[in-house]
């Protein structure tokens, strides 16, 4: 099992794509320490990855909470002694038009998505630097690259993360620790799925590969840019989207 001793922390790993990179990073033999706010479903998560002889601990955690992630990471560390892999995937969006949006949802997409990141990443660094070694992926999108209307809130959030790891990536290289970012395009997730069928069909039409991502195939990225043999890959963005933004 390629990941066998390695200890992996994902955030957002109750549902989507958080999940299945749990599910794939089990299979791998990483033991695991998940974060999320939807306690019931993290549960569940946790207790399939035990059941089919895996490692899985889990945290209810605001990640726009400092003190709550590091109390979390804290307690982590404890258990497994270190942190491997760090991959930062939580995030919310609460999509309006810039001139009906509220300060309230510009405000809460930015603390979860862009904080949270910046909260996690800084609670975990120290201990990759430490043992000098660590792997990190940031989840962007590919609205962090391209925009979208009516999501000014999400796409910036998504865009400061890609600046927060090439930034993070020049400061921790020497470390032997390496940031990276995928940005997928559209994933057939629950937060996708609440999208009408218009806005869906639409999506479908500016895709040239005619289908959407599943959270498998970013899944399989996450797994790759935590394996040795991206060990030379580092601040780098990785575009996971059939083609709708090249």
């Amino acid at each position: 099992m390629k990941f066998k001793g390695r200890v992996s922390l994902i955030t957002g790993a109750s549902q989507g794509i958080g999940e299945e990179i749990a599910y794939c990073l089990a299979e791998e033999g990483s033991s695991l320490i998940l974060f999320d706010i939807q306690r019931e479903k993290l549960e569940n998560v946790s207790a399939k990855i035990n059941e089919n002889g895996g490692k899985a601990i889990f945290f209810t955690v605001d990640i726009s909470q400092l003190n709550n992630v590091e109390e979390a990471v804290e307690k982590s560390v404890k258990e497994f002694g270190k942190i491997d892999y760090l991959v930062n995937n939580a995030g919310i969006n609460r999509d309006a038009l810039l001139m009906r949006m509220s300060e309230d949802d510009w405000d809460k997409v930015i603390e979860v998505n862009l904080k949270g990141t910046f909260n996690v990443t800084k609670a975990v660094i120290r201990e990759m630097i430490k043992n000098r070694y660590g792997r990190i992926v940031n989840i962007s999108s590919v609205v962090g690259l391209m925009g979208n209307a009516g999501q000014t809130n999400y796409a910036a959030s998504k865009a400061g993360i890609i600046g927060f790891s090439k930034s993070l990536a020049r400061e921790v290289a020497p470390r032997g620790i390496t940031v990276n970012v995928i940005a997928p395009g559209y994933i057939t997730t629950p937060m996708t799925e609440k999208l009408p069928d218009k806005v869906k069909q639409a999506f479908l039409e500016l895709i040239p590969m005619r289908r959407f991502g599943t959270p498998r195939e970013i899944a399989e990225t996450v797994k790759f840019l935590l394996s040795e043999e991206a060990s030379y890959i580092t601040g780098q963005v990785i575009s996971v989207n059939g083609g709708l933004y090249m």
